[in-house]
C-alpha cells in the first residue's frame, strides 16, 4: 500500500519551482512499546503534573512556559509571544546551494523524508534528481514549517528524491571532544585488519539481511504471554575470555572469517622451577633407584 503524505512544499530550484509531496522514509511505530500499569489492578497509568514547591496537581489551563536563564529563575512568554517568535511557514524548500554529496557528514543526519511529485510538477521533479544524480551533489536548503526553519539536504535515491533533515553545526558535538590515547598500530596489525575487512566485505549494502532479534524475541515473548504461557528467564552466559594480545585475536577473527576454528591463543609457557626443588626431585629419584637395585640383590 502506497504510504500517505503528511505534507505538501515547493522545491525553489533557480527559477523553477517543483511542486512536491512529503511523505515519511522510516516507521519508527514498527517498534515494540509497552505501557505503564498499576501492578495492583492492571489499569493504564495516567500522567500528572505537580508543581515542586506546592505540591499540587497543576492542569494544563494553568500552565505557562518559561525558560530557565539562571539556576531556578525563569522568564515566561504567553502564547500569543512563542506564536510571534514562530517563523512563517510557507512550506517552501529553498535550495541555497549545492554540494557533494559524498562529502556530507552522516552524524548530521537526522529524519528522512521522501519527497514525491505534486500535480504539475512530475517533469521538473525527474530534471532535479538527475541533475543531481550525474553531478553526484546535493542540495542544501532552508525548509519553514511547524514554526521552524529547518536545514535539509536533498540528494538522489533511486530515481527519486530524499529530503534529509540535518543537524545545525551548534547541535553537533566536535568529535575531539572524545579522549584517546597516543597508542599506534604496528603496520603487521594493520595489514591483518585489512585482511579481516576484506574478507568480510561485501559489494553491496543490503540492509534487508539484517532483522531485529531483540524485536522478534520480545514479539515472541508477548504472544506466548497472550497465549497463557510462562517466560523462563534464561541465565545469564558468563563473559568470554577476553583476548588480549591483538595479533592473536586478529589471526582468530581471520580464521573464523575463512570457515575454520577460531585460533585460541597460544598457552602461556610454564615457569622454571627453583634450583632446590629441582636438587630434591633427584634426590629422590636416586634413592629409589638405590632401594630398587637392593631388592633385585
Amino acid at each position: 500500500m502506497a504510504p500517505r503524505s503528511i505534507a505538501t512544499g515547493t522545491i525553489s530550484f533557480g527559477l523553477v519551482s517543483i511542486p512536491v509531496r512529503l511523505y515519511p522514509a522510516t516507521q519508527p511505530s514498527a517498534s515494540i512499546s509497552f505501557n505503564l500499569l498499576h501492578g495492583a489492578c492492571g489499569s493504564r497509568l495516567k500522567q500528572q503534573y505537580v508543581c515542586a514547591r506546592e505540591g499540587v496537581k497543576v492542569e494544563r489551563e494553568e500552565m505557562v512556559k518559561g525558560y530557565e536563564f539562571a539556576k531556578d529563575r525563569y522568564v515566561t512568554f504567553t502564547q500569543e509571544e512563542l506564536r510571534a517568535l514562530d517563523e512563517l511557514a510557507t512550506q517552501t524548500i529553498d535550495i541555497a546551494e549545492f554540494v557533494p554529496a559524498a562529502q556530507v557528514d552522516p552524524v548530521y543526519f537526522d529524519r528522512a523524508y521522501y519527497l514525491g511529485p505534486d500535480k504539475g510538477g512530475g517533469k521538473a521533479y525527474r530534471l532535479l534528481a538527475l541533475a543531481l544524480e550525474r553531478a553526484g551533489k546535493a542540495a542544501l536548503a532552508r525548509y519553514a514549517a511547524r514554526g521552524k526553519q529547518y536545514l535539509v539536504l536533498i540528494r538522489p535515491r533511486d530515481g527519486r528524491l530524499v529530503m534529509q533533515q540535518l543537524y545545525y553545526a551548534d547541535e553537533v558535538r566536535p568529535a575531539d571532544e572524545v579522549p584517546i590515547d597516543d597508542a599506534q598500530p604496528k603496520d603487521t596489525e594493520v595489514q591483518l585488519a585489512l585482511q579481516l575487512i576484506e574478507q568480510t566485505a561485501s559489494d553491496a549494502f543490503r540492509p534487508e539481511q539484517y532483522e531485529d532479534a531483540v524485536k522478534a524475541r520480545v514479539q515472541a515473548a508477548i504472544e506466548r504471554k497472550v497465549e497463557g504461557q510462562e517466560i523462563k528467564v534464561a541465565e545469564v552466559a558468563e563473559p568470554a575470555a577476553q583476548v588480549i594480545d591483538l595479533m592473536d585475536a586478529l589471526k582468530a577473527s581471520i580464521d573464523a572469517a575463512r570457515g575454520g576454528e577460531r585460533r585460541a591463543p597460544a598457552p602461556a609457557a610454564p615457569a622454571a622451577e627453583p634450583e632446590e626443588r629441582k636438587g630434591a626431585k633427584r634426590a629422590r629419584r636416586d634413592a629409589d633407584a638405590r632401594g630398587k637395585a637392593s631388592s633385585r640383590k
